[in-house]
């Protein structure tokens, strides 16, 4: 693993093995309000990340409560300087630090926090928890809630929401290094999940795993884990970055970033029975024109018709948008758009949003005019889809957004970029209309 120290971007694993890619920042005073002539619109920096006290590398997108306040999480800083990470809230530009999360509650948040039914935040941290052999020791991962103090805070940096615990990752056979996916709540209240690795597969060797979809149960206080499946690595994908969706009918959705028929990675689904949960795979990647990798999750639209993105391959190497409608009892395949990539950063790394006109968005982390990242809009014409690039990011303002988009209900787009701005820590952003 390298050094907390640099930059967590550009991070894939293929089993326990992990790449990275050096990236340069140009530190140099951002501006906050960038206009989009072609687009009538402004991009607004909301905050800017300054190392080390409050969080910096904001690597997931953001969640807003009903009143319009944004929350998110940083991927490094906090009280431990370089460790471990920072829950934050943003109040129309106001910064406050939620929480500092720390070895034993979990270090490297890299997936948005989302409200759970009793109003607190939860969420996944890629590392720490309990000391096994994950991150050279570090952990393999924590589920983690983040709740309002009983009293207001009275400062910013104060930290005062109580951090929880939920489940430690072993890297065995409950799964481990929860990536990018949101949690999910069914209408019980139990969580659900996939991790990076762990489980019972072997993907490449015995030594490697290829992780697992999860479920946590509120018990007695407490929390109790289950696997529903754990991928193996071959035919049934591996290696799931991405968090699940449900259907009406209770079923889950996902993506692995490998395996398959191919090796490319898969779209699934899992339909609860008598005896577990049987898996279906509706896709397998190629490795052409389709795309690969899908590191991103998948979202529905009305009539059940699913999207998801690759962060990889495609005819412009810098990752595809995808559709997959359902007919007959078979999925059909279609690429909506495809992205320029620049080396081996990714191209679009998270879920998709979809407006009520049935637009989509998301953002890139290498594509655009810089090929430092893009928020793009999707709109459908005539059976196709036309792309139009909403902003492209340079390291002064801000680059390489890897989280997805939020929109609130007056058309404003919300994210994150996890470099760069003028702490050059990555930035918080906005872009209305």
């Amino acid at each position: 693993m390298h050094s907390k120290e640099q930059s967590r971007s550009s991070i894939f694993r293929t089993g326990s093995r992990t790449t990275t890619a050096a990236l340069g920042l140009a530190i140099v005073l951002a501006l906050t309000v960038v206009p989009i002539p072609a687009q009538a619109q402004t991009f607004t920096v909301l905050h800017s990340f300054t190392c080390c006290e409050e969080g910096y590398l904001p690597f997931a997108g953001l969640t807003m409560d009903r009143a319009g306040n944004l929350y998110g999480t940083t991927s490094a800083g906090g009280a431990n300087s370089v460790c471990c990470g920072t829950v934050f809230k943003l109040t129309h530009k106001v910064f406050s630090k939620l929480s500092s999360l720390e070895g034993s509650y979990g270090d490297a948040p890299v997936a948005r926090v989302v409200f759970g039914p009793d109003g607190s935040l939860y969420g996944t941290a890629l590392y720490g928890g309990s000391r096994d052999y994950c991150d050279s020791g570090n952990g393999c991962g924590t589920v983690f809630k983040v709740s309002p103090p009983p009293t207001p805070c009275k400062t910013a940096l104060c930290g005062g929401w109580d951090t929880t615990r939920l489940h430690a990752f072993t890297g065995a056979s409950d799964g481990g290094e929860p990536g990018y996916g949101d949690v999910v709540f069914d209408q019980a209240g139990n969580l659900y999940g996939t991790t990076i690795i762990g489980g019972m597969g072997n993907c490449n060797s015995p030594s490697e795993t290829c992780g697992v979809v999860y479920k946590l149960t509120p018990s007695n206080g407490g929390w109790t884990g289950s696997v529903l499946y754990s991928f193996k690595g071959g035919s049934d994908g591996g290696n799931p970055y991405a968090g699940v969706i449900f259907d009406a009918a209770g079923n889950l959705y996902g993506t692995t970033a490998l395996g398959g028929q191919y090796g490319y990675g898969t779209v699934y689904q899992l339909t609860p029975s008598g005896s577990g949960w049987v898996e279906n795979i509706l896709y397998a990647f190629h490795g052409g024109d389709d795309g690969v990798n899908p590191t991103g999750g998948l979202i529905f639209d009305q009539s059940g018709n699913l999207y998801g993105t690759t962060s990889a391959g495609g005819p412009g190497g810098g990752g595809t948008v995808f559709t997959l409608k359902p007919s007959n009892g078979n999925w059909t395949f279609s690429v909506a758009a495809s992205f320029t990539g620049s080396g081996s950063s990714p191209g679009p790394s998270d879920s998709l949003i979809m407006d009520a006109a049935g637009d989509l968005y998301g953002t890139t982390a290498s594509d655009g005019a810089y090929l430092t990242g893009s928020v793009f809009k999707l709109t459908p014409v005539q059976g196709g889809w036309t792309e139009a690039d909403l902003y492209s990011f340079t390291c002064d303002v801000g680059c390489y957004p890897h989280g997805s988009v939020l929109l609130d209900a007056k058309g404003n787009l919300y994210g994150t970029a996890e470099l760069g701005g003028a702490g050059s820590g990555g930035i918080v952003w906005e872009i209305a209309p």
